[in-house]
């Protein structure tokens, strides 16, 4: 399993934060272990999982990583 941090643009409430951790929560083979405004912590199987799906989840909360 491989850990990360994706910082995350747009976000600036709860909210914001409800809404990413949903969309993350819903991919197989990944663990959010956290969620703040700006950032989540995840981890997850590299072998089936890569930063772009990670980044299309947090797209389709509509807020955008930063660091891919």
């Amino acid at each position: 399993m491989k850990q990360e941090t994706l910082k995350i643009e747009g976000m600036s409430c709860h909210h914001c934060v409800m809404a990413v951790q949903k969309e993350l929560s819903k991919l197989e083979n990944v663990k959010v272990n956290d969620v703040r405004i700006g950032s989540a912590d995840v981890e997850f199987d590299e072998t089936k999982v890569n930063d772009k799906v990670l980044a299309d989840a947090i797209e389709e909360a509509g807020y955008k990583v930063i660091n891919n």
